[in-house]
């Protein structure tokens, strides 16, 4: 099994939060967003005794998303980049090989719903010519979307196209207006509202307006269908807790002052 952790840590120093979660759950690959930090910071916390041993992959040219791993930098090198995005081949001794793709997207107080849209079009595109060059679509995509997975550019079939039900992805595409577009199997669905045996969201705001959800699903874990055999819905949680202090405030919130307006997601393939 190979356990990934991902979190947008807001550019808050949360090195010490990420290592007590680290050092609960056991991740092979943590995947953090907004650092604010140098990555040897986060090292240094992460490397204190009763940690697994973690050493930081570095990209070609995403700035926006940092990885560490508790195997070498080569079994998880980059495939595909761009300022938001990055794309890594992940190839462990004896396991099956996969894509992971993380990115993290312009946050809704700087773009617009179709902004958004048009930008999941380039990343969906970016992720197709990264299979294209490893020669298989064993992916998954990991992100702080800043969109909820019913919106245009997440559920859109020129988007990424996430579909709510297994079942539906594993017909692996459909054709619309004569393109044929592959699916990604969004599991977030099922996790967002008060049916979620964790948080009902990964993100909360409320404001004065005619429409309001309150409780958003922003940061999201998107699997291919050749990947759905790896996966099973119950190795994915959002998390509320680092193993000795809430992520959430009395309300029940994320805690932003304290920790991230974020909650981390951790997930399980079993390569």
């Amino acid at each position: 099994m190979t356990v990934f952790l991902f979190w947008n840590i807001n550019r808050k120093p949360l090195q010490a939060v990420v290592a007590s979660l680290a050092r609960r759950h056991a991740p092979d690959v943590i995947l953090l967003t907004e650092c604010g930090s140098a990555p040897n910071v986060t090292l240094t916390a992460l490397n204190q005794p009763g940690c697994s041993e973690y050493s930081y992959a570095p990209g070609i040219g995403c700035r926006k998303v940092d990885v560490f791993t508790r195997f070498p930098a080569r079994f998880i090198r980059p495939v595909l980049e761009e300022e938001r995005l990055t794309v890594r081949h992940l190839s462990l001794p004896g396991l099956t090989d996969i894509l992971l793709a993380v990115a993290h997207f312009p946050a809704k107080t700087h773009w617009k719903e179709a902004s958004q849209a048009l930008e999941a079009t380039h990343l969906s595109r970016s992720v197709t010519r990264a299979e294209l060059q490893v020669g298989h679509s064993r992916t998954v995509l990991v992100a702080d979307l800043n969109m909820n997975p019913f919106e245009p550019g997440v559920a859109g079939a020129s988007g990424l196209h996430g579909v709510m039900t297994r079942r539906i992805a594993e017909k692996r595409e459909r054709t619309v207006q004569g393109r044929r577009f592959a699916f990604f199997y969004n599991p977030m669905w099922s996790l967002h509202g008060d049916q979620s045996p964790g948080p009902p969201g990964t993100y909360y705001y409320s404001r004065s307006e005619q429409v309001e959800f309150f409780w958003n699903m922003f940061d999201q874990v998107l699997i291919r269908p050749d990947l759905l055999e790896f996966f099973s819905n119950d190795d994915l949680r959002i998390l509320d807790c680092d193993g000795t202090r809430s992520l959430l405030t009395q309300e029940g919130v994320p805690d932003a002052r304290h920790a991230s307006d974020h909650l981390p997601l951790l997930f399980t393939l079993r390569l």
